[in-house]
Order: C-alpha cells, then structure tokens, then sequence
C-alpha cells in the first residue's frame, strides 16, 4: 500500500491541515557543524543528520519515562518539524554544552537535541543560522549497494544541504516507524547504516508508487506542498 505515514490520513506532513496541527507544535532541532577550513561533505552531512534522528529516536531518554520521553511524544503528536542550523567554533561549542546527542560520520559532525516548542528554542540555538548550508560533495558518492537502507532523493527537487538533511531525517524516521520492535533492535545494533542517493529519474515515479514509506512535504519552507521528497528504503520493508 502506498502511503505518506501511517495513518495516511493524518500524516506529519501533509500540506491539507489535519488533527495534528491542533495539538502544540515541537521542533527536533539538528546543527550540524561547518567550520570555514573543513565543511563536511553534503552526502555525509545528509546520512549522519539521518542516523542523529534514528539515534534520538531510540535512545533510552527518548522511550518510556526517559528524561526526554513527553518531549519525543508532544513532537510526534504534532507536525513532525525538524531544523537544521549551521554552527562553528565557539557556536558549536556552545551547542555541544546543551543536552543532545553528537552523531559522526565521516566528515560530518550533525548534534541533535531533544524536541523544543516551536517559538521556545534555546538561546543559543535560536541564534545559529539556518539559511546558507551549502555544501558539496568533492567526490560523486559511490553506489549504494543496496543491503543498507537507502534513502532515495527526489531527483527533480533543488533543495538546500539543510533542507535535504531535514528531509532525509524525515525519511529515517518513517522507516523506523514501520519496523518491527526486532527490525529497529537489529538496525539499531549495527549503528544505523543507512546511504542517502538522489534516485535516477527514470526509476522516481517507480520508488513513489511501491509501497515505501514515503515524505510528502508540508511545503513551510523552499519547495512547494505535497512535493514528494524522500522515498525510505529499508530491506525489511521491501
């Protein structure tokens, strides 16, 4: 069955207003590291920004009676909204002294924090910027190989490192939703590997219409509503 989340008809990103947008509105805010001499590769930024919303996700403080756990679930009730802001030096430092969680990847450095009200954003956070996180790759990201999740990019969207690191966080976090409680365990102990591509266009329309969990954005910034973003490909859902 095709699908935006389940359920479909009250999708966290849906551009038609649903219940969700009367419930209070959270934020998971991301701020991934760009430091002027050593900017991270925007592939990388992508999948470690990815697997930062998987491991707060899973993280004890996020399930249960975790210290962050009503958070998780007032944000999860509501719009699923994910930031992403750009930080260096002393910003960053500031950053890694509020809680959160650090994710590395291979150049990237992506910190995630517990969901916020949507105008309640720490100070030191609400003054990190959020427009002009451009990056590039140096090198063309190899083929995925296909027995680690893809994240699949709409190929016809332009959209910001930031914006696509949101989107691909959006796209993880379906794919954990529709995993068993073993399916999350085991991906969870392999350290979530994950690859995010930019599907050919001529196999787009196929990944849309297969049955995979599927990011239809709300349109609040860069691209249109309802624009088809982010296809989650994990081999259990295949």
């Amino acid at each position: 069955m095709s699908h935006d989340v389940t359920p479909s008809t009250d999708s966290p990103f849906r551009s038609e207003p649903t219940a969700r947008d009367q419930a209070p509105q959270f934020v998971l805010p991301l701020v991934v590291r760009i430091e002027k001499t050593a900017p991270p590769a925007r592939t990388d930024a992508l999948e470690t920004a990815a697997r930062a919303v998987l491991v707060m996700l899973s993280d004890e403080r996020s399930v249960g009676d975790g210290e962050w756990a009503a958070a998780v679930r007032d944000w999860q009730d509501a719009r699923i909204r994910k930031v992403v802001r750009r930080a260096r030096g002393a910003e960053w430092r500031r950053a890694e002294g509020l809680p959160g969680i650090t994710v590395t990847g291979k150049s990237a450095e992506v910190r995630v924090f517990p969901p916020v009200p949507l105008d309640g954003w720490p100070k030191d956070l609400a003054r990190l910027q959020v427009s002009g996180t451009d990056l590039d790759d140096p090198e063309p990201p190899v083929a995925a190989d296909g027995t680690a999740p893809l994240l699949w990019l709409n190929p016809d969207l332009d959209m910001s490192a930031g914006k696509a690191m949101a989107q691909a966080g959006h796209g993880a976090q379906l794919a954990w939703w529709e995993l068993s409680d073993e399916e999350r365990a085991a991906w969870r102990d392999a350290g979530f590997p994950l690859a995010v591509r930019a599907a050919d266009p001529a196999r787009w329309g196929e990944l849309t219409a297969g049955g995979l969990p599927l990011v239809r954005d709300a349109g609040f910034t860069e691209i249109a509503p309802g624009s088809c973003t982010v296809v989650a490909d994990h081999p259990a859902l295949r």
